[in-house]
Formats: C-alpha cells, sequence, structure tokens
C-alpha cells in the first residue's frame, strides 16, 4: 500500500463512522420484526461457513483448534441466536398504560467492537447479531492476525443482511488495521458504545475515550475441588474445559485448589484423564516458553497444545497428555502460573481446607484484579453458598466446566461470547453480555395523581418564634398555596 498507514487507517476510521451514523437513522425507523429477519438471515448465510471460516481462523491466528472454533461458530449461529428469539430490545418493551407506566427500548447508536485473536470470528459474528438484534450499527476493528477470516465472515453477513433490507453502512469493518486508526474510531463523536472482548491492550485507551465501555476479559480464573465433590466429573470437566480450543475460552480455569484430604483421588484423577505433572525444572522451562523475562507473553505461544509446548520447553512429556499441571504453594507476585495462560496449562495448588482454599481464590482473584469466573466442584451447599456471597468475582460456576459454563453452553446463563468484567472496575458492567446491553429503557408515566396531593406534604402550621422574615413569607406562602388548591375539583 502506497501512503502513511497510520493516515489512512485514520480516514477510513472516519468515513466508516459517518456513514455508520446515516445508517443508524435508518435502523432507529425498523421495527423489532424487520431486525429480527435480518438477524435470522445473517446467521443462516454464516451458519453454511461454520467449518470453513474455523479452519481460515486456524491458520490465520496459528492458535487453538480448528475443531473447537467451529464449535464456537455453530454456538453463536445456533445458541445464542435461539436465545434471541422472541426478545424485544427496541420499540414497546412492557408494563401498560393502565399502571400508567411503560418502557420503550432505544438502541444505543453506533457500536465500535473489539475482538480478540483467541476467537476472532465466532466474537465478530456474536457482537454483529447483538448490535442489529437491538437496533444498532457495528463497526469491528479487525484483529491484525484475524483479518482475512473476520472479512470473509462479516462479508457474508453484509450480504445477507442487504438481501434483507438492512442499511448499507450498518455493520462494517476497519481493515486497514492501526492502532491509531481504532483509536479514532473510539474516540468519533459519532460512536455511542465500545465493546473490548478479551483485548486488555486497549482497554486503557477505550476508557479514555470517555464512552462507556463494556469490557469482557479473561484473568486468573480459579478451580476449587472441594472434599464432597464428585472427583471424577470435576477432574472431567476441568480438563476438558482447560483443553478446548487449547485453552483459549474467556472464562477457562486458570489454577486448580485442591482440597487436602481428597487430593490423592484428585491428582489419580487428573493422571487417568491426561494431566501430566511436571518437575519444578520443567515447569520454570514451561515459564519461559509462555513469558518473556520482563513478563511480557510470547503471543505465539499462545493457544497451542500441550506437546507443542513441552516440546518447545525441551521435555518429553507420555503420548495422550492434554493438559501439563504445575505444583505451587504460593501466590507469590512475581510467579507467571498466578496469571491467565491461556493454554492447557494448571497451576495446581493444595489446602487442608474449604476455608484455606478460600482464601487462595481471593488472592488468586486480587492478583491481575479482571478474573471474571470463578469454579467450584462440591456437592455442600453451604459451601456453595459461602464462595457465592464472598468472592469478588462476576460469575462462580457450580460443578461445571468454566470454559462452557462462562459462555452458557452448560449453564443457563446467557449464552455470549463476551463476559463481562465489571466486577474490578473493567467496563460497565458484569453480565453474560445481550442485546439488552445494547439499548436504553425510555421510561414511559402518566399522571396519576392530583396536585392536591403536594398539600398533604406542606405543614399545616408553623413556629413563628425566632422565625425570620423570610420564614414568615414562605409560611404565608404555602398557606395561600393550600388554600388555593383547596379550590380546585378533586381527581376521580
Amino acid at each position: 500500500m502506497i501512503g502513511d498507514k497510520d493516515l489512512i487507517s485514520i480516514q477510513q476510521a472516519r468515513i466508516l463512522a459517518e456513514n455508520a451514523a446515516e445508517a443508524r437513522k435508518k435502523l432507529a425507523a425498523m421495527p423489532q420484526e424487520s431486525l429480527d429477519a435480518v438477524v435470522e438471515a445473517m446467521a443462516d448465510a454464516v451458519e453454511s461457513h461454520a467449518q470453513s471460516l474455523a479452519v481460515m481462523c486456524h491458520e490465520e491466528s496459528d492458535c487453538g483448534q480448528w475443531q473447537d472454533k467451529m464449535v464456537k461458530n455453530l454456538f453463536v449461529c445456533r445458541q445464542v441466536r435461539q436465545s434471541l428469539r422472541g426478545m424485544r430490545c427496541v420499540g414497546y418493551l412492557g408494563g401498560t398504560e393502565a399502571e400508567g407506566v411503560y418502557d420503550v427500548g432505544v438502541p444505543l447508536g453506533v457500536i465500535v467492537a473489539l475482538c480478540p485473536v483467541t476467537s476472532p470470528v465466532s466474537t465478530a459474528i456474536y457482537n454483529v447479531l447483538l448490535a442489529i438484534k437491538s437496533g444498532n450499527a457495528i463497526i469491528v476493528s479487525l484483529h491484525p492476525r484475524a483479518i482475512d477470516s473476520m472479512r470473509r465472515a462479516l462479508d457474508i453477513m453484509i450480504a445477507a443482511g442487504l438481501a434483507q433490507g438492512l442499511p448499507e453502512g450498518a455493520i462494517s469493518y476497519l481493515d486497514i488495521v492501526a492502532k491509531s486508526g481504532t483509536e479514532e474510531l473510539m474516540r468519533h463523536p459519532e460512536v455511542a458504545l465500545i465493546m473490548v472482548t478479551g483485548v486488555l491492550g486497549m482497554f486503557s485507551t477505550a476508557q479514555a475515550s470517555g464512552k462507556p465501555l463494556i469490557y469482557g476479559g479473561t484473568g486468573n480464573g480459579p478451580a476449587f475441588i472441594e472434599r464432597s465433590a464428585d472427583i471424577p466429573a470435576a477432574v472431567r470437566h476441568i480438563v476438558a474445559s482447560k483443553t478446548f480450543d487449547n485453552g483459549l475460552a474467556p472464562s477457562a480455569e486458570q489454577c486448580v485448589i485442591v482440597d487436602g484430604c481428597i487430593e490423592r483421588q484428585v491428582r489419580r484423577a487428573f493422571q487417568d484423564n491426561g494431566a501430566y505433572f511436571m518437575t519444578d525444572e520443567e515447569a520454570d522451562a514451561i515459564c519461559r516458553v509462555l513469558f518473556h523475562a520482563d513478563g511480557r507473553r510470547h503471543r505465539h505461544m499462545v493457544g497451542q497444545s500441550a506437546a507443542a509446548l513441552a516440546a518447545k520447553a525441551g521435555f518429553t512429556i507420555p503420548a495422550g497428555t492434554k493438559v501439563l499441571m504445575a505444583e505451587r504453594k504460593y501466590v507469590a507476585g512475581r510467579d507467571p502460573y498466578i496469571r491467565e495462560l491461556l493454554s492447557p496449562v494448571l497451576g495446581y495448588y493444595v489446602e487442608p481446607d474449604w476455608m484455606h482454599a478460600c482464601e487462595k481464590c481471593v488472592e488468586l482473584l486480587l492478583q491481575e484484579r479482571h478474573a471474571q469466573t470463578l469454579a467450584i466442584h462440591s456437592r455442600d451447599e453451604s459451601v456453595i453458598r459461602q464462595f457465592a456471597l464472598k468472592k469478588p468475582v462476576a460469575r462462580l460456576l457450580v460443578n461445571t466446566g468454566a470454559a462452557f459454563g462462562g459462555m452458557g453452553l452448560t449453564t443457563n446463563l446467557t449464552p455470549a461470547m463476551t463476559q463481562g468484567s465489571g466486577i474490578a472496575g473493567y467496563g460497565i458492567t458484569s453480565d453474560n453480555i445481550s442485546p439488552m446491553n445494547l439499548i436504553y429503557r425510555r421510561k414511559i408515566g402518566y399522571g396519576v395523581r392530583d396536585l392536591a396531593q403536594l398539600a398533604d406534604l406542606t405543614p399545616q402550621s408553623a413556629p413563628t418564634q425566632g422565625v425570620t422574615r423570610n420564614e414568615q413569607n414562605f409560611d404565608l406562602l404555602r398557606r395561600v398555596l393550600r388554600e388555593a388548591l383547596g379550590t380546585l375539583p378533586q381527581a376521580r
């Protein structure tokens, strides 16, 4: 490309924002039924390409597994779409004129969405479905490591939407990717809301834009296996969750805390399910593979398999190993295993009882301050309740793999690719994001009480001793008002 990429990206951002602003005016005139028809058409169109998009995304981003990326694509096109059916986001939402109050849903306007390299295609599809369902225009800033696959998915959706009457410019993308262009897009006056999913490096820039911000992060989410748990089931859930897309799911476990009295059974269950417990030397070698000496992440090691990580670290593991386990004792500030690992690697802690495990979970959650999920495996409702009441986290998952439970696949949480991290100050909400997070509710209230009600709020008499002239004048005004109101006909 001839020219300054930063300047071209900035210019593209401005054009996209202006076009989206025009499109959102037309979207605002579309009833919910028309928006729903567009959503269905787009989901149908992109679902038929779920596998090819997954393969393309995997090859381009070089992380995760295409089979699991296909699962994410289908999850959005099917389960997320199903959750949207029948949902009213714009126009009349509820209440009655008889009650004198009702709600009207109003789109926010133009939304800017940033998607992670971990799930770029499925998150882009999801963001577009939510935005159009709620009557908003959306501009997606493509991830530099997934430009082609994201562009392909969005082009499919745009074509399907236009065929159903979607206005030009309602869905667009910034594909001349430069940080300056993304910053310009987020600061543009026409942009009403920013959605950042898993791109922590852009959080401060998005926050500085002054726009409302929805942030869905990952963090160092722990999983606690308590003594009353179904141990084989708990371990199966954790291993399946942590190996899904090679550990890239936003709510996936990053470490395990085990109740001491069941540690031997838990260790054996992990080994039976493909876990390899590393020596201290091997665990240190994996740290060097995942992170630079200064703590920066080795980007191309994100989402690699256990076998690939071990080979890179220079040690051998048994055939069929799915997860690498690193035994830890303390939550030390410089220990890489207290961080989000984004790979099939788990820290492994043993505590004498649930109270010590509770403290360990809090320590871990407070380290990076943007962990959004905690999992507990237990059949003791009193312990589960204590965790639910006291943990500084957006969602607590019980007896399920965190990757699947957090996204609403194995729980009744809202099916979502963006799981809010607002509990730690990252964004405005901790919800699993739905179209209802992309509107505001206009409140309609009918007058149901007469002005005579004001008389009930005024004092019948006022003391005069020690009262100033101004206060006496106010008292006289109250009495005159009360007498005047008394001559009005009473409301029936």
